[in-house]
């Protein structure tokens, strides 16, 4: 059983499982696919992937403009600072973007539809990190935004300190907002 939450975005949900706690730990559904058929989340899960990571690791707005995957997130150790952006250009919520903690504790998990750029910030050593996707992993459609461009206005940079992260050359090298804008294949 879930309690499905609609953000501000378009098809994009906080998704709360039911947890059943006693005397030996917890046991919960991450994924029940009756349960999201019936909340209008329609997809079917090919691939999933998990990640490890100290403190203050940035992994920036990456998303596929082909093999677009829709993906499902959530923490099972530390916690994230876990961001959506509506990338759809015929999309209400164009450019919209939502934030949510995610952590081991909360157990939440997030909904991110295809045409979505994804990005979370870990704030614990050996946070890990697994979702869902939708489609597979294709290293030659692989996009991002650059991390410090300025025409993003996602308020995040008040929150944490920018010379804390630890991002990757290749998020380093990213394209800037308007570049994508101008070829956005969404």
């Amino acid at each position: 059983m879930f309690n499905f939450i609609k953000t501000p975005l378009n098809w994009a949900y906080i998704i709360e499982p039911q947890i059943f706690w006693d005397e030996r730990g917890f046991f919960m559904e991450t994924f029940n696919e009756k349960e999201f058929n019936n909340s209008w989340i329609n997809v079917n899960f090919v691939q999933d992937n998990h990640s490890k990571s100290k403190a203050w690791v940035l992994r920036w707005l990456h998303f596929q403009t082909i093999n677009t995957q829709s993906k499902l997130v959530r923490v099972i150790a530390g916690s994230v600072y876990d961001v959506a952006v509506d990338l759809r250009k015929n999309s209400s919520t164009y450019w919209k973007w939502y934030w949510v903690v995610l952590s081991s504790e909360n157990k939440k998990q997030f909904f991110i539809p295809k045409g979505f750029a994804h990005w979370f910030l870990t704030l614990e050593d050996n946070t890990e990190f697994v979702y869902k996707c939708d489609d597979f992993y294709n290293p030659v459609w692989d996009w991002g935004i650059a991390y410090n461009d300025i025409d993003l206005n996602i308020d995040w940079w008040k929150y944490f300190d920018i010379e804390k992260l630890i991002i990757s050359e290749k998020d380093k090298k990213q394209i800037i907002l308007k570049d994508f804008k101008k070829n956005n294949p969404f």
